[in-house]
């Protein structure tokens, strides 16, 4: 059984955290790369998962040999084109988003900051 190296597991973890951290930003663009990168370390993930990575898949292999497991890679090929058809609405959203007042920016809503003040006294007492 082979293992994944360590660069390999640190490469997804800081993968993860970045697009995580990408996330929760204020920018939609800046949201569509988070997304991205997301898709990309759990593509990297999958692929990490399969034991025999470089094994041959199915067809070619010698008897006797444990031959690679397609799973992670029929779930990596559905995970791109998920990411795909995500981020091209959120490219969409954030075009959208641009038109209306050349910022990419999302804005504070002013209806939750109206009902958290009305909220506060009621909590004081």
């Amino acid at each position: 059984m082979s293992t994944p190296s360590l660069l390999l597991v640190a490469t997804v973890a800081v993968l993860y955290t970045s697009g995580f951290y990408l996330l929760l930003q204020r920018s939609l663009m800046r949201v569509v790369f988070g997304f991205l990168i997301l898709g990309h370390a759990a593509n990297l993930s999958l692929l990490l998962t399969d034991t025999a990575i470089t094994l041959p898949p199915l067809l070619g292999g010698e008897g006797g040999r444990q031959l690679s497991d397609p799973l992670p890679h029929a779930m990596a090929l559905t995970a791109i084109v998920i990411t795909f058809g995500v981020t091209t609405f959120l490219l969409a959203l954030a075009y959208r988003v641009w038109l209306g007042d050349e910022n990419d920016e999302v804005p504070d809503d002013l209806e939750d900051r109206r009902i958290r003040r009305l909220k506060e006294p009621e909590d004081s007492s």
